[in-house]
């Protein structure tokens, strides 16, 4: 053994390296990429990784790897595992014969996501075993457990982080590559009983899991990371907080004891495992309680549970928490939350934080509001602005996806009339044009995403004969979870340099016929190339092409010719580039930020932008 300091995400990894895993595959996505990622930089000469092309394909794969009994993780973040619950569904009633743990990081806040989603209650809903870390050293050492669990009860397995246990660092101990387990797979052996799924088969599946599950409910009951922490002397002698006790689990845990190491230790029950829930452990403590504070992120999981429990054993105890609204019942918990939640419940004043007075702090000014925008130099905004400029004074609809592009909607840009999920954009334009056949209806879409969430909708749109425009922004990387490869890079995790997938011979394949490809630093092409497309019928394309500028950067940089410029701001007004300021009220650009992209000299009426040689 030796210690690291990790970020939870890396030591996750390593746990999964650590005990034995083979074949690890997922889709890039906030909190959850740098568990992939880490275990491609440390993988043993055995271990396949994979970047899938989403989480449902990621999840196929990693089942045909445990079906010979090879460990293996599956890795996504929250809405990944809306993509991922067909084949999990169906693999819960199937099961496995290695070990597979499937990773799914929620987004508590949401830091960078659509929804405030909570895994727990999709373990439930799965009829999965889930694990819910609550430190960077227990997520090491229960990713490990986690394979122990999955492989004896022949189970995929929930290993659910959250935000601040994924991007947390902390100096654990881990093991030495000596130390590593070391599984070698049967093989796939042919049995359709087992493999193939038919209905009388899952039925009688069905039973099965619901009795291994009663059984695990038991001996997660007397699973370590499962426990009561006792109150503490002082509030033992206290005849009101001797009676009050709190249940937690995941990062929480963590706040709860950071509040009590200043307020007091009440009775705790720490919760691992949501589900299968550990009821005779929750009976124990509970026992002689009139009061319960339940503190969890991100849903009312634990509440629930032990309200069901007293309910189902006549224990006359209150349950507290989001449902009564004693807790917050969205976002994120914070120290400073979980403080004033345990004080107001144990009747106690909130410790005075800090050297300063609440005066002092009641004075301070507020943070600068910082809004996320495209980078200075984003392909993406030329993109959006010729759109823009080709189709003004016409009714259209501009439907957005998710990804770097997302922040087109900002002013000045105003290009994402619709955001839902990923590839929805081409769905809901075709929704619109159907209903509105006087619309223009535009869809964008990623590279990254193309191949991931899209295609099926292009077919479906050819297929059904809609009226839209599709704009594929190829910026050649997944760029918003950073810069992770996908088909159309020409390269894989496991460092094999392979064929690039054409975006352009998909569509025309599918059955486009108008596909153009151009550069969106071209201002006039590119606004000439969607007037175009918007004047044919049918289903036409348009990939504007051009690298991310965190990966490949143009050369030089832009600045304003002072004798030259009006002050007439219309760079600033209709590009937003974070580079383009006002100093002295004169327009000027930011050497630090501009990349010389040269979209605003394009826009600028009267040429007063050029190279940096102009100063």
């Amino acid at each position: 053994m030796h210690k690291e300091f990790l970020m939870g995400n890396e030591a996750i990894a390593l746990g999964a390296l650590a005990a034995g895993v083979r074949l690890v595959a997922g889709y890039p996505g906030t909190p959850s990429t740098e568990v992939l990622e880490t275990v491609a930089k440390h993988r043993l000469p055995e271990t396949y990784v994979e970047w899938s092309i989403n989480e449902k394909t990621a999840m196929e794969v990693g089942a045909g790897a445990a079906y010979g009994g090879a460990r293996v993780l599956v890795t996504m973040k929250q809405v990944g595992l809306n993509v991922a619950a067909d084949p999990l569904m169906c693999l819960e009633y199937i099961g496995v014969k290695g070990g597979m743990v499937v990773l799914v990081a929620d987004d508590p806040g949401p830091i960078s996501s659509q929804t405030e989603q909570d895994t727990r209650h999709f373990s439930r809903f799965a009829k999965l075993p889930c694990f819910d870390p609550s430190t960077v050293q227990e997520a090491y050492e229960m990713v490990q457990e986690a394979f122990e669990y999955s492989e004896k009860y022949g189970t995929p397995v929930f290993f659910r982080s959250t935000t601040r246990v994924s991007h947390g660092y902390a100096s654990i101990e881990v093991k030495d590559r000596e130390e590593y387990r070391q599984v070698v797979p049967e093989g796939f052996v042919k049995d359709t009983k087992r493999w193939v799924i038919f209905p009388r088969l899952s039925y009688q599946a069905h039973i099965n899991i619901e009795a291994r599950n009663e059984k695990l409910g038991k001996v997660f009951s007397g699973y370590g990371r499962n426990f009561i922490i006792p109150a503490d002397a002082q509030v033992s002698s206290d005849s009101v907080l001797c009676r009050r006790g709190v249940a937690t689990g995941g990062f929480s845990f963590t706040y709860v004891n950071e509040a009590m190491a200043e307020l007091g230790q009440l009775r705790e029950l720490k919760v691992s495992t949501p589900h299968p829930f550990p009821e005779d452990l929750a009976v124990e403590f509970l026992q002689g309680l009139d009061e319960v504070l339940c503190v969890e992120e991100l849903d009312p999981v634990l509440e629930r549970e032990l309200t069901y429990i007293c309910g189902k054993h006549h224990l006359p105890v209150k349950i507290l928490g989001k449902l009564t609204h004693d807790v917050k019942n969205s976002g994120e918990n914070t120290r400073d939350s979980v403080m004033e939640n345990l004080a107001s419940f144990m009747g106690r004043a909130v410790p005075q934080q800090g050297a300063l007075t609440a005066e002092e702090l009641s004075d301070m000014p507020e943070l600068p509001v910082r809004p996320p925008v495209l980078c200075a130099g984003c392909p993406h905004r030329a993109s959006f602005y010729a759109v823009k400029q080709a189709m003004k004074g016409k009714k259209t609809i501009f439907c957005g996806d998710i990804g770097c592009y997302t922040m087109g909607n900002a002013m000045p840009l105003d290009m994402v009339d619709t955001c839902l999920c990923m590839g929805a954009g081409l769905g809901i334009a075709q929704g619109v044009n159907h209903m509105e056949p006087d619309t223009s209806c535009f869809a964008f879409v990623g590279d990254s995403t193309f191949f991931a969430a899209a295609i099926p909708s292009v077919i479906n749109a050819v297929y059904n004969q809609a009226e839209m425009t599709l704009i594929v922004l190829d910026n050649s990387t997944t760029a918003m979870t950073g810069h992770q490869p996908h088909p159309g890079t020409g390269r894989t995790m496991m460092g094999d340099v392979v064929n690039k997938v054409s975006i352009e011979g998909i569509l025309r394949g599918i059955g486009l016929e108008s596909v153009e490809t151009v550069n969106p630093l071209d201002l006039q092409a590119s606004i000439a190339a969607v007037k175009k497309a918007a004047g044919l019928p049918g289903v036409k394309a348009i990939i504007f092409k051009y690298p991310c500028i965190a990966i490949e950067k143009p050369e030089g940089c832009m600045a304003v010719d002072s004798s030259k410029c009006i002050n007439c701001r219309k760079c600033i007004r209709e590009l937003g580039c974070p580079a383009l300021i006002i100093r002295d009220n004169q327009v000027v650009i930011d050497e630090t930020l501009c990349t010389g992209c040269g979209l605003c000299s394009q826009v600028c009426p009267v040429q007063a932008i050029g190279g940096a040689s102009h100063e």
